[in-house]
């Protein structure tokens, strides 16, 4: 059973960065896709960063575009989102998930929330002055 666990929140002030990691572990299969959401207090769950796994590709939402970064590192089983430039609408629980099987979505993998199979628990990112 695949589990995924975020690290890395925190508060921080406007125009900080964070760094973000989501290590998996009890599986050894292949993925279509792994990325980054987030949900702020009385809001839905967003899409961030994601990537699909075969080809490298990446798809950032159009708020964090030159701003946040996802990355993979094969050998240690972990996903990053490097976070530059935070803005007070950053704010949110950030959550990791994973997509094992190919599923079409329409413009960017990280848009079809709901097709994502496995979530980590969660990490609070918070940026206030």
């Amino acid at each position: 059973q695949l589990q995924l666990v975020e690290s890395g929140g925190g508060l921080v002030q406007p125009g900080g960065s964070l760094r973000l990691s989501c290590t998996a572990s009890g599986y050894t299969g292949d993925y279509y896709a792994i990325g980054w959401f987030r949900q702020a207090p009385g809001k839905e769950r967003e899409g961030v960063s994601c990537i699909t796994v075969e080809d490298g590709n990446t798809y950032p939402a159009n708020s964090v575009k030159g701003r946040f970064t996802i990355s993979r590192d094969n050998v240690k089983n972990t996903v990053y989102l490097e976070m530059n430039s935070l803005k007070p609408e950053d704010t949110g629980v950030y959550y990791c998930a994973a997509r094992l099987e190919y599923y079409y979505c329409a413009g960017s993998v990280c848009r079809c929330t709901k097709a994502y199979d496995y979530w980590g628990q969660g990490t609070q990112v918070t940026v206030s002055s």
